[in-house]
């Protein structure tokens, strides 16, 4: 997937593809062709960073029922040749997640959509996830034959069926064809299931890695070969010296915390640091001055993860340091220090803004830090972050810390925040915004009765408007 281009946040498209709530405000405002527009393409490219864990398509299902937008452009895109050409879940899957959220909505031409593409397009499976959710049984069983048709009835494709079985994300629609009299279906999918648990049961018995015995160097040496073959196995190998290491090895795993390979050394950092060694802090500071980047990165993720009172004393000594042990020690004192460092993380989160920009992942914790502390100061910095950064979740955090050190926020960014694409966002204006701006009161409202949000949402909506609740 190609990283997505982020639009100015002061125009309609950047907004929406930001997921703010000012983007719908404005997209009520705008001409509606305009606003279809924007809307159409952040359906149809999806904007975000990680649509693992950042939401939009609720957001962008909402809008298209506000501004009562047809779909004939999410069809159009569904059908292109492209999507054999590139079947990849990125190209579609937001769009279906929104034809989903239509569905929910009673949008018929939705759910149409939905169906003819789990029968022909190439991301079928996340179609039919949609489905399973939102279809009636007849609905669903009606797709059990294009569905089965995709996998042809020899070997390879007996085994292709086994694994969308056993993977599928949601198992209702297997589970209603697997009771089908016919045995091209019913037969076919039982036999598929049978086969998915019988993988799984041999999995199990035959695990990859260290067994009990093992030695510390036969631990160590995993590690190393791990990162020859790509995979960082420096946490997991820590674990295992965890249970194999005794007392006499302190000296064999000191040795190769401060000489040994790549990862072996971060291994035995790992070791040490959760093992709180009195000689660990100093061994990361030689660490992160390696010329090694892999050392001198796992030196400072290590040190992050440390929960001891000597590490936030160390973290006091090293924030500021022009390096990833620095910015590091910056984070720690923003997840675990006191109100005496509060200058420190607003140091951190400045330079963090001013070096990285409004999307650097070293901004996560900064900005908690910032809002945990109380850092009046920090406002107009997080106030940046908020309105600059693509990642709603990152933004959702800065509304959190604003809640804490801004006292405009009830009356400014908490009101456009009850149209945010995140729920933790929305549940965070829900609680704070001020509700003597009539956009307010109809929006709880509206959420209140909303079927499709989030119930802390609506819990958050009925501590201001319920029975119990404040008039207002």
């Amino acid at each position: 997937m190609f990283e997505p281009v982020i639009a100015p946040s002061g125009t309609l498209l950047g907004l929406l593809q930001r997921g703010r709530g000012d983007g719908t405000l404005h997209a009520l405002t705008a001409p509606r062709s305009e606003a279809l527009s924007a809307l159409d393409h952040c359906v149809l490219h999806d904007p975000r960073h990680d649509w693992q864990v950042e939401n939009r398509s609720l957001y962008y299902a909402r809008l298209y029922l506000d501004l009562n937008g047809g779909l004939g452009a999410i069809q159009r895109h569904l059908f292109d040749p492209d999507d054999t050409l590139d079947p990849d879940d990125s190209r579609t899957g937001l769009a279906l997640s929104v034809l989903g959220h239509l569905a929910s909505y009673d949008r018929l031409d939705a759910l149409r959509l939905l169906r003819s593409y789990a029968e022909y397009g190439a991301n079928w499976a996340w179609a039919l996830d949609e489905l399973a959710l939102r279809d009636d049984d007849a609905g669903l069983r009606a797709l059990a034959v294009p569905v089965l048709a995709r996998f042809p009835a020899d070997a390879e494709g007996e085994a292709a069926l086994t694994e969308a079985v056993r993977d599928a994300f949601e198992p209702r629609p297997w589970r209603l064809w697997a009771e089908d009299p016919r045995p091209e279906i019913g037969g076919r999918v039982r036999a598929a299931a049978e086969r998915g648990s019988f993988d799984r049961w041999q999995r199990q018995l035959a695990p990859a890695g260290p067994r009990p015995g093992w030695s510390v160097r036969a631990v160590l040496a995993w590690a190393q070969e791990g990162l020859e073959r790509g995979a960082a196995l420096h946490v997991p190998a820590a674990r295992c010296l965890t249970a194999v290491a005794g007392p006499e090895d302190r000296a064999e795993i000191l040795e190769a915390a401060r000489h040994g390979a790549d990862a072996e050394r971060g291994t035995a950092l790992c070791y040490l640091a959760d093992a709180n060694d009195p000689g660990v802090l100093d061994l990361l500071e030689e660490a992160a001055q390696s010329p090694s980047r892999v050392v001198a990165d796992i030196a400072a993720e290590t040190f992050e993860r440390m929960r001891s009172v000597a590490a936030v004393e160390r973290a006091r000594q090293w924030a500021g340091r022009p390096d990833a042990l620095g910015a590091a020690a910056g984070r720690v004192l923003a997840c675990r220090g006191g109100a005496q460092d509060s200058q420190l993380v607003l140091a951190a989160l400045r330079e963090a803004v001013r070096g990285e920009g409004p999307d650097a992942p070293t901004l996560w914790p900064l900005v908690d830090g910032a809002g945990r502390l109380g850092i009046g100061c920090a406002a107009p910095v997080l106030r940046h972050v908020y309105r600059e950064t693509a990642s709603s979740h990152l933004r959702g955090r800065a509304a959190q810390a604003l809640a804490a050190t801004d006292p405009s926020f009830a009356a400014g960014f908490a009101v456009e925040c009850l149209w945010d694409c995140e729920e933790s966002t929305r549940e965070v204006a829900a609680r704070h915004a001020e509700t003597g701006d009539a956009r307010v009161v109809n929006r709880l409202r509206r959420l209140a009765a909303d079927p499709a949000e989030e119930d802390d949402v609506q819990s958050a909506v009925r501590s201001r408007i319920g029975p119990d609740a404040p008039a207002v």
